[in-house]
């Protein structure tokens, strides 16, 4: 597939077709657009872009030759997908102003917007704790943040999201050409049209975070979570997996006969909290208690 430049102005009259969205906000979009048809690393362009004076920019590229995902993997950026990486910073009307500890709140605020804006589309998808969108039971698209912390608070963030379009894809991975081809009325016609709701989901999800909370967040994004019921070993513990606290950890809870006397000692509570990266959930075959 040859690379095809990603069209701006496609995407701004998208974007002005949004119910809620204003002429002001779209008019912001579009002077803070940057469109590459292929980088390093969206996020890392972005941040360069912050450093030379743009902190409310927005980057979009046709491909990427080194993004990344969760654990530091590579993430397959080929033509075809959505690669976009957005700027949240002090001087944006959605400035973050949460702690170190809460950094992982954007994380799931971004993935539930994403997700609850696809699903109006047409498209059920659901979330792999923490940051994966899944559909049909394969990965559909990743979040990754990084942020800059001063005096103990979230200066600036950088979100990228990169969703599989009609990219190609690996054996636990979905694009949603393939999805449609399976379906009798798309809702989603163009990457540009992608982009749109993709932003719009991000950019709710942050809102609602910051004007209301994760608490006004947290059901509904386990509501998606396709993890909730899943058994997993923890320290040679078996546990279920019961859902996600207000800080991004994931809920554990040991049945009290799944002890042993070698890992007793060090998982003595019935239920423990797992921080985002401490551990491998896998893709592939539905999990059990996942909510289609």
């Amino acid at each position: 597939m040859s690379v095809a430049e990603f069209n701006k102005k496609k995407f701004i009259d998208s974007l002005s077709n949004i119910q809620g969205v204003s002429d002001k906000f779209t008019a912001s979009t579009f002077a803070n657009l940057h469109i590459f048809l292929s980088l390093p690393s969206t996020n890392q362009t972005l941040w360069q872009l912050i450093d030379s004076g743009n902190p409310s920019s927005i980057v979009i590229a046709s491909q990427q030759t080194a993004g990344r995902g969760q654990w530091g993997r590579n993430w397959q950026s080929t033509v075809g997908g959505l690669y976009m990486s957005i700027a949240i910073a002090k001087s944006n009307t959605i400035a973050p102003n949460i702690s170190i500890s809460q950094t992982s709140q954007l994380t799931l605020s971004s993935a539930w917007g994403i997700a609850s804006s696809l699903r109006d589309y047409g498209i059920p998808v659901q979330v792999k704790w923490p940051n994966d969108l899944i559909l049909e039971h394969k990965k559909l698209g990743g979040i990754l943040t990084e942020t800059r912390i001063h005096k103990k608070k979230i200066s600036q963030a950088v979100i990228g999201v990169g969703i599989n379009w009609a990219n190609s894809v690996p054996d636990t991975g979905i694009n949603l050409q393939s999805y449609y081809r399976k379906q009798s009325k798309p809702e989603i016609f163009s990457l540009e049209m992608l982009a749109t709701i993709v932003f719009h989901g991000l950019d709710s999800g942050i809102k609602q975070l910051l004007e209301s909370g994760i608490e006004s967040i947290l059901p509904s994004y386990q509501q998606l979570l396709i993890n909730i019921g899943q058994q997993i070993v923890v320290e040679d513990r078996i546990g279920t997996i019961v859902g996600v606290t207000t800080n991004g950890e994931l809920r554990v809870k040991f049945n009290q006969d799944s002890a042993s006397p070698l890992t007793q000692p060090q998982i003595s509570s019935s239920e423990i909290f797992l921080k985002p990266g401490t551990i491998n959930l896998g893709y592939g075959q539905p999990l059990p208690g996942s909510q289609e």
